[in-house]
C-alpha cells in the first residue's frame, strides 16, 4: 500500500463523527498530499479492496489502519 493510501485510510480512522470521507479528502487536497480527484480514485480502491464498508472502516480497514498508526508513531 503507497503512503497515500495510508494517510488516507489514517484519516478515516482518526475522524470524528461529524466529518464525511468528502471533507477528509478536501483537508488532505489542501494539505497537499493529493488532488480531490485521486482522493476519490483511493476511496474507490480502499472499496473494493475491502477496507472500506459503506463509506466506515470495516474489520480489515480498522486493522491495517491501526497498523498504520503504530508504524506512523515510530
Amino acid at each position: 500500500m503507497d503512503i497515500e493510501k495510508k494517510v488516507l485510510l489514517l484519516a478515516i480512522f482518526k475522524k470524528n463523527d461529524k466529518e464525511s470521507i468528502n471533507d477528509i479528502l478536501i483537508s488532505l487536497e489542501e494539505a497537499k498530499v493529493f488532488t480531490f480527484k485521486k482522493g476519490k480514485t483511493y476511496i474507490k480502491e480502499l472499496k473494493s479492496d475491502a477496507f472500506l464498508v459503506n463509506n466506515l472502516l470495516s474489520f480489515k480497514g480498522l486493522t491495517k489502519a491501526k497498523e498504520i498508526d503504530t508504524e506512523f508513531k515510530i
